[in-house]
């Protein structure tokens, strides 16, 4: 590795690479708690788009190459080793994780997609959707009716698919996917993304928007939160970023994460205040109306 190459490392993911993560960020600019010395508030900045970084405290900067002088306490050509090595135990850390991704599971768990149609047309898929408040219009825009078979035994269950081709596979008794497991991202060309956890939540969010004239936005689906972390700088990468995630634990952990890094990320959640997602709070709702209904409270 030359100067050159290592100066064309981004510098942001470089960083992350050692362990440190941005307190803030503003547009372009990633400030961190200085990895060069002892602070208590962030006046370490990079800009991302020009991939240099200045020390505010300590009067200094430069691009990697000179950061990783600075950081290793060594000269140019034990940096380049310094990052050289570093990149390459990450590219192999990488690697070993998605290839266990990409694992078949045990074969009595397999799942196999025999095929896959649209529209939905199975009695009890579409009451299960009627259970869940989703409307067939909306499951069949974005959801297949999906044949799989697991051991000897055939299923049919509603499909979302993923960005790598796999697919969460949901019924009223099922609840899995298909390998390869992985996010599903629309990109509408907008400013804007919205993040859920799973499908279903998208799904009554589109439920809730289609009668709205509203600026489209790209949309996000992490069918998994284990996918969320490396997700942040997609979502990063937009001017607003609203988060519609589970109320519990482990959604409110990575809520935290996010809003720590960034003041362009919004969290959603209060509009499901009392349930566990949005899915949820709207089939609660739906109740609701229809017991309203029923006894006269409402036209």
């Amino acid at each position: 590795m030359n100067c050159e190459q290592a100066n064309q490392m981004d510098m942001v993911d470089y960083l992350s690479s050692l362990g440190f993560s941005p307190s803030k960020i503003k547009g372009d600019n990633y400030f961190y708690l200085s990895p060069l010395r002892e602070e208590k508030t962030a006046s370490f900045k990079v800009n991302r788009s020009k991939n240099v970084w200045y020390d505010h405290g300590a009067g200094k900067g430069g691009n990697l190459v000179d950061f990783a002088c600075t950081y290793f306490h060594c000269n140019l050509t034990l940096a380049l080793q310094k990052i050289y090595e570093n990149t390459s135990q990450k590219l192999s850390s990488f690697h070993q994780q998605k290839t266990r991704e990409l694992l078949p599971e045990p074969q009595e768990n397999t799942i196999r997609i025999l095929s896959v149609r649209s529209p939905i047309t199975d009695m009890v898929l579409n009451r299960y959707l009627k259970q869940r408040n989703i409307p067939r219009l909306i499951a069949n825009e974005f959801c297949k009716e999906v044949l799989y078979q697991t051991g000897d035994k055939r299923y049919t269950a509603i499909g979302f698919k993923n960005n790598s081709g796999g697919y969460e596979l949901r019924s009223e008794y099922f609840k899995g996917s298909s390998s390869p497991k992985y996010v599903t991202y629309f990109d509408n060309k907008a400013n804007n993304i919205a993040c859920f956890e799973g499908f279903f939540d998208f799904l009554t969010y589109q439920a809730i928007l289609r009668n709205q004239d509203l600026p489209k936005t790209n949309i996000l689906v992490l069918n998994s939160l284990s996918y969320f972390t490396r997700s942040l700088l997609l979502m990063e990468k937009h001017e607003k970023v609203h988060l519609y995630l589970d109320n519990d634990n482990a959604g409110r952990k990575c809520v935290d994460q996010a809003l720590s890094r960034s003041k362009k990320i919004s969290d959603e959640s209060g509009l499901y205040k009392g349930y566990k997602d949005l899915n949820e709070w709207s089939v609660s709702f739906g109740k609701q109306q229809k017991l309203e209904h029923r006894n006269g409270l409402r036209p």
